[in-house]
């Protein structure tokens, strides 16, 4: 069996994506009526042990990555900072030494974007990235998914993006590249994405806004998406919510977008902050579909990474 890390989505490539999402999309639907740990008929992962982890707080990661496993027939075991060797300095390159030896792949979510790569280099079982700084390209395989599931194409899709320049927003410009849709950045100065994921959108054929207005944004939008506006422990979070606050996506805003636009939004959410109660609870919002489409998004990367997925 052949593995392939997945650091981020250019690692698969647009026809893998593709193919990932179709697969999600039939093992979801063969799954209809079942236990949630239940495996899957052929059960493709039995036998199999992926490790989890952790050197960031999770919920919809750590539970869907389990959930996802034992669906496929394997199991999971879980590692934190606080409760292994990382915790005491271990290099990364020992840790996935040591891992590669006693499980069979590794998911990996923690800060600094080196640190996966540095993973990825010392593994020899397939290395998943959870979540780092720079990206989180789970997520958006889940949120492709979410917006098929309800009715929409990706090419020419016009998603409008509120917030932060972050490392959901960057796994959205990339898709964006490989799918060809189009993204409308609206942010305020000085937390505008990486020029990298920007530049790559668009020498991918994608048409990408960087815009401080958000009402221009929202105009037309197949999809509206935000995110928090502020990490745990950022030091300028009083100054960094005043520069967010004409962000909010409310009533108001969401009327500027198509009648039918979906609202996206990877949680945990401050309803108040950047989304109001009336969006977050309202009919156009898709978040807990998003949700639970972790579990079917991951057991498809999974496949993907040990080369049973074409």
């Amino acid at each position: 069996m052949t593995h392939q890390h997945f650091l981020d989505l250019s690692d698969a490539g647009a026809n893998a994506v593709a193919a990932m999402i179709g697969d999600a999309i039939d093992r979801k639907a063969a799954r209809k009526g079942w236990g949630k740990g239940q495996a899957d008929a052929d059960a493709p992962l039995a036998g199999k042990v992926l490790a989890l982890v952790f050197e960031k707080n999770s919920t919809r990661t750590r539970v869907s990555f389990d959930i996802a496993m034992r669906q496929l027939g394997g199991s999971v075991l879980i590692l934190d900072s606080a409760s292994s060797q990382l915790g005491r300095g271990e290099t990364i390159a020992d840790t996935a030494r040591v891992l590669s030896k006693m499980v069979d792949a590794i998911m990996l979510r923690t800060d600094d974007h080196a640190k996966i790569e540095e993973m990825a280099r010392h593994a020899t079982v397939p290395v998943i990235n959870g979540l780092t700084d720079r990206s989180h390209p789970c997520q958006i395989v889940a949120d492709l998914l979410t917006v098929i599931e309800h009715g929409k194409a990706l090419p020419g899709l016009e998603v409008a993006w509120f917030g932060d320049g972050n490392n959901v927003l960057h796994s959205i410009l990339e898709a964006a590249s490989l799918m060809k849709f189009n993204v409308r950045v609206a942010t305020p100065s000085g937390y505008e994405p990486d020029s990298e994921f920007v530049e790559m959108a668009r020498a991918g054929g994608a048409e990408v806004t960087l815009i401080q207005d958000a009402s221009v944004a929202a105009r037309g939008a197949d999809v509206l998406v935000t995110d928090t506006w502020i990490s745990m422990g950022q030091a300028d979070a009083d100054e960094k919510r005043r520069a967010m606050e004409p962000l909010q996506v409310n009533a108001s805003l969401i009327a500027e977008a198509k009648p039918d636009a979906l609202f996206l939004h990877c949680l945990p959410a401050h309803v108040g902050e950047e989304v109001s109660e009336e969006v977050f609870e309202g009919p156009q919002s898709v978040v807990f579909d998003e949700a639970e489409n972790r579990i079917h998004a991951q057991k498809s990367v999974l496949l993907w990474s040990f080369g049973l997925l074409a």
